[in-house]
């Protein structure tokens, strides 16, 4: 669990020290900004802006029945972020599933990558996709709808 959230913290911790430097420099007003900058920068890292991920069989099993499209991801990766915000309220449709919580998850995506943890790979019935286009996602979901 602390892989998961280790780049939030960090974030978090930065924009605590940036802004106690500036504030302790003569400028306290100031600091608010920063850190409040650095805050949201750690909730986009974080899980919090996911769905919450389920594990690599439920996803599958669930997606044998639905029909929806499996998207593997980790927290920090700003292809993933990339892809669920531009998903915006879509997102919640597909199933999520975070490698770095599933080993289930991970050998899957190194199976479909040559090895590589690359993500977000999304399972289209069974065939794997890398990195794929938001819009080609979203018309994947329009087709199972």
């Amino acid at each position: 669990m602390r892989r998961v959230w280790g780049i939030p913290a960090l974030f978090v911790l930065c924009g605590a020290v940036f802004a106690a430097g500036m504030a302790f420099g003569g400028t306290p007003a100031a600091a608010i900004a920063p850190f409040v900058a650095f805050v949201l920068l750690a909730a986009l890292q974080s899980p919090l802006a996911f769905p919450r991920s389920i594990g690599a069989a439920e996803a599958q099993r669930r997606s044998a029945s639905d029909g929806r499209p499996i998207v593997f991801w980790r927290p920090g990766c700003m292809y993933c972020i990339r892809l669920r915000m531009r998903l915006g309220r879509r997102a919640r449709q597909l199933h999520w599933v975070n490698i770095w919580l599933d080993p289930d998850a991970a050998a899957t995506v190194r199976a479909a990558n040559e090895g590589n943890e690359t993500v977000p790979t999304v399972l289209v019935a069974d065939r794997p996709h890398t990195n794929p286009d938001p819009q080609w996602v979203r018309d994947q979901l329009s087709r199972t709808a």
